[in-house]
Parts: structure tokens; sequence; C-alpha cells
């Protein structure tokens, strides 16, 4: 019997492996974090990622607050190609600002940004983790292939309208954003660590630079936790937010996620607080499969083909 499982493992290996595209059978959303992962939702697929939040920030040193709320939402489209998305983010926000003089009422865009992302390496592709059908133990020895992150760029411009009280300038007008981005499947993929490095507002007279750190964990197929830091600086306004959360998956197009967020300084304080919704339409979707190397059982393969093509 033991023979006999040991030639079926074998043989099954021996299938050629298929990779497929970024598509994935389960919805992937950026939500509730802020950084935006390296892979794109897939060609032909839309998907939209909203929610609702509400803010609280106090300054020291100013002696104001401010209390509000606002909604947030990215549209992503993948067309062309499997490595390109197209990306449309969007976050409106209504707040009443309160010091010891007056009280003002701000609502407007805080956010419109329209670019694209591409997938430049994906370390997953003609990639397959040895197995060996002999050794648990060698099976569960670390992978340092994990290691490699896949990398993406992104590119897009701010849209800033004028009389926008959320803009350090009055002047309606258009500034480059750009972004890397890197991510990580760790621990066979329970884990997920994502890196953007930002820059922001270029073509300003106070251009924004930053990062976002998130690590995220998978609990169960439903459930998933992420814990992150963001940092950014400018001379306009720099800041450190530490933010937590988590996501449940209520089917495989649609998922919910709640998340808080939190300042590291007082100049002002900042503690947000929000749910979220996104939802992918992929009927349109068709599966992209390319074959991976397994070795000599394809080259004989490949040999065969050519004779064949000789006779």
């Amino acid at each position: 019997m033991f023979k006999i499982k040991i030639s079926l493992i074998i043989a099954i290996l021996m299938i050629p492996s298929l990779h497929y595209g970024q598509h994935t059978d389960q919805i992937n959303s950026n939500r509730p974090g802020e950084t935006m992962s390296a892979f794109s939702v897939g060609k032909s697929v839309f998907q939209v990622e909203t929610g609702i939040y509400g803010i609280k920030e106090k300054h020291s040193l100013l002696n104001y607050e401010t209390n509000g709320f606002g909604v947030d939402m990215t549209l992503r489209w993948g067309l062309f190609m499997e490595k390109l998305e197209l990306i449309a983010d969007l976050q409106y926000q209504n707040q009443v600002y309160t010091s010891n003089l007056s009280s003002l009422n701000r609502a407007d865009f805080k956010q419109t940004v329209l670019g694209a992302k591409y997938l430049i390496y994906d370390p997953f592709k003609n990639y397959e983790k040895k197995v060996n059908i002999y050794s648990w133990k060698a099976n569960q020895k670390f992978n340092w292939h994990q290691l490699i992150p896949a990398v993406s760029v992104f590119a897009g411009a701010n849209f800033s309208f004028s009389d926008n009280p959320f803009h350090f300038s009055k002047e309606a007008s258009i500034s480059p954003k750009v972004m890397l981005i890197t991510q990580n499947h760790l621990g066979d993929g329970r884990w997920v660590f994502v890196t953007n490095i930002i820059a922001d507002y270029i073509s300003t007279e106070f251009p924004s630079y930053g990062y976002v750190l998130t690590m995220t964990r998978g609990f169960n197929n439903k459930w998933s936790g992420f814990v992150e830091n963001q940092g950014f600086k400018s001379d306009f306004y720099s800041d450190a937010i530490i933010r937590g959360g988590a996501a449940y998956l209520i089917n495989k197009d649609m998922q919910i996620d709640a998340s808080i967020s939190t300042s590291l300084k007082d100049t002002p304080s900042i503690l947000y607080g929000g749910v979220g919704f996104s939802w992918r339409y992929d009927a349109n979707y068709k599966e992209v499969r390319t074959s991976i190397d397994t070795g000599d059982s394809d080259k004989k393969a490949k040999r065969r083909a050519k004779k064949t093509k000789k006779g």
C-alpha cells in the first residue's frame, strides 16, 4: 500500500504545473489598510472598495478640535493584461473645525487620485516549490524563496480643485504621484507583508514623501487581521500613524471590514474609526495559464515534438 501511495504522489508531481493569472478564487481587497497590493485584480475584473469613517483631531499647541466623518472609495479595473490595473482613489470628508474664536464647517474631496499600477516582477511565475515525499522535516524547513517580493510601480496624479479647504494650495492643479510597491507571502501564504514607498504632490511647492508597512494574517478561510504603520513628511504636514483591524469574507466576491487608526503625536492627535465593504465583478474573467518547466519530463516531450515535426 505504501508503494502505491508513493507512486501516486510521484505521478501527480510529474503532471505539468500551471501558473494562474493574478485573479484569485477569493476577492483580494486592499481594505481595510492603506497599502496598495502589488498584484492586480485580474484582466477584465472590476472591483469596488469603499467605506465610511469617523475622525477626531485635537491640537495641543494651536488649541483646536476637529470632529467629522468621511467616505472613501477605490475603484480597480484590470485592463488589457493581467499585470495592469487602472485605479481611481477618492475620499470625501465633512468636518467641523472648532477653536477658541470660531467654528467652521469643511466639506470637500480630501483626495482625488487617478492612475495605473503595473507588476514588474512576480516571484511565483515559473516557480514550483519542491516537495520531498520522503521527509516531513525537509518540507518544513524555512523557504528562502518567500523573501523575494513581488514588485510593482504605480504612477498617477492628484487632482486638486479650486477653493478646496483640505489642500495646502487654493489653486486648482494636477500633481504627480508615484509609488514603489513590494509584497511578500510568508509562512506559505499565511502572512502577507506589503510595503509602499510614496512620492506625492511632486511638482508642487510642498512635495510629500512617505511609506506604509502592512502585515496581514489569515486566521482561517473567513477571517483575517492586520497591523500597519504609515509615515509621511512634507513642509506642509508630517505625521506617523499606526492602524489595525480585521476583515471578514462574506463570499468569494464580497468582504466587510473594520479598522481603527491613531497618530503618534499630539500636534495634532488623530483618531479614526471606520467600517467598509469590498465587492468584485469577475464574470468576464478568462483564466490565464502558462506552463511551468517541470524538468526531464518536459524536455523529453519537447524532443518528441521536434522528432514529430522532422518526420
